[in-house]
């Protein structure tokens, strides 16, 4: 079968040039298209600077489409673009998105414009898989990746809650400066120490996806008074044939900022519903895995996490789920970068665990995840028809 050709929404950006890394030499997708601002339209690939760490690889020297441009669809629909991959601000995200998910173009998205509307699936593949079975529920063939600190939560947590049951999670994060994008990153002051520790809105934001990804999926129009959190109502998805119902499970999240370059870590309390040891602790965050139909991807990490004694930030960054790497490539290894490090395990008492864990969240929290996504729904033959 031929590789779909896609288009990354985000030229110039952190994670746009992660997806365009990604997709350098993926089986699956091929890198047909590149949309960026007024700043970067009309510009070739090749004369944009390329900021992350790793070499530029090889990738087609593309002219930039402009978001703005009002062919743009007709444009994309050219080059036979059956996948969108969106890398953009949620203010820009919001129409761009709708107008070529509503053309079946499928999307992607890393942005935040349409998490948790109903009939838009927000999906970690290695957490809540089905909920992708809502994929154009609203009419529209569109999914998001969730916030990049709730990864290191929600995979250990969703196994647990999975063989002992979880009433109440304590989160505090220690989120690196890339989560804001070059911003900061490409900022020697900020590399100095000096920057914001507060993310404002992201412990809400946290918290209320871990809820929604941990929740039930539901048939059937939102009726008032069932859902038990938080949820975003847009006009666009009032029709959708199906919700999420939230899961009851107490929450107290604490988010700052601190001067690492990658890297989101974040330290964790959980209460259990069953008792349980630490080797059973131990033993269930080891075993956990995707489903056999996510198995199959690319970009699936050898073990959905990777168990360590105590994290090292420089050292477990790159994690595939067995190794570590210190010279990684994501153009080369889909999997270099996508498993969460869990360490420091301990039981306070038998329904208490407490925990570090660890992932790097511009790759599996951002460009990574939001492939992965995609794949799931290759897999599960979900993706438009190639022309």
């Amino acid at each position: 079968m031929q590789p779909h050709n896609a288009v990354v929404l985000g030229a110039s950006g952190l994670v746009g040039q992660r997806m365009q890394q990604r997709l350098a030499n993926h089986p699956w997708f091929r890198l047909a298209a590149v949309v960026g601002s007024q700043r970067t339209a009309g510009k070739t690939l090749e004369s944009i600077e390329w900021n992350l760490q790793e070499p530029r690889p090889r990738l087609p020297n593309l002219t930039v489409l402009s978001s703005e441009d009002e062919r743009l669809l007709e444009r994309l629909k050219e080059v036979n673009i059956t996948v969108a991959f969106s890398c953009l601000p949620a203010s820009i995200a919001d129409p761009l998105e709708l107008m070529l998910a509503s053309s079946g173009i499928a999307v992607f998205s890393n942005a935040s414009a349409f998490r948790r509307c109903d009939g838009v699936p927000l999906v970690i593949p290695d957490v809540n898989p089905t909920h992708l079975d809502q994929f154009e529920g609203a009419g529209y063939t569109l999914a998001c990746a969730t916030n990049c600190t709730l990864i290191p939560l929600a995979v250990p947590v969703a196994a647990l809650s999975h063989d002992f049951g979880v009433t109440h999670v304590t989160m505090n994060s220690e989120q690196a400066l890339s989560g804001a994008g070059y911003e900061l990153v490409l900022n020697q002051t900020a590399l100095d120490g000096e920057h914001p520790t507060e993310i404002e809105g992201e412990a809400e934001k946290t918290g209320t996806e871990l809820l929604h990804v941990l929740g039930d999926a539901l048939e059937g129009k939102r009726r008032d008074g069932n859902q038990r959190t938080d949820w975003r109502n847009h006009p666009a998805f009032s029709d959708s044939k199906n919700h999420i119902n939230a899961a009851l499970v107490e929450v107290d999240v604490h988010c700052k900022r601190v001067t690492r370059v990658d890297g989101h870590q974040i330290f964790a309390t959980v209460r259990l519903r069953q008792e349980a040891t630490r080797e059973e602790v131990l033993s269930c965050l080891q075993k956990w895995s995707p489903p056999p139909s996510v198995q199959t991807c690319p970009s699936t990490p050898k073990q959905s996490m990777h168990l360590v004694e105590k994290i090292d930030t420089n050292a477990h960054l790159w994690s595939d789920g067995v190794l570590f790497s210190n010279q990684p490539d994501p153009s080369q290894d889909l999997k270099a970068g996508m498993a969460v490090v869990v360490g420091s395990v301990v039981m306070s008492n038998p329904t208490t665990v407490e925990f570090s864990a660890y992932s790097h969240n511009t790759v599996r929290g951002a460009a990574g995840g939001t492939m992965w996504l995609a794949e799931q729904a290759y897999t599960e033959q979900r993706l438009p028809k190639q022309q």
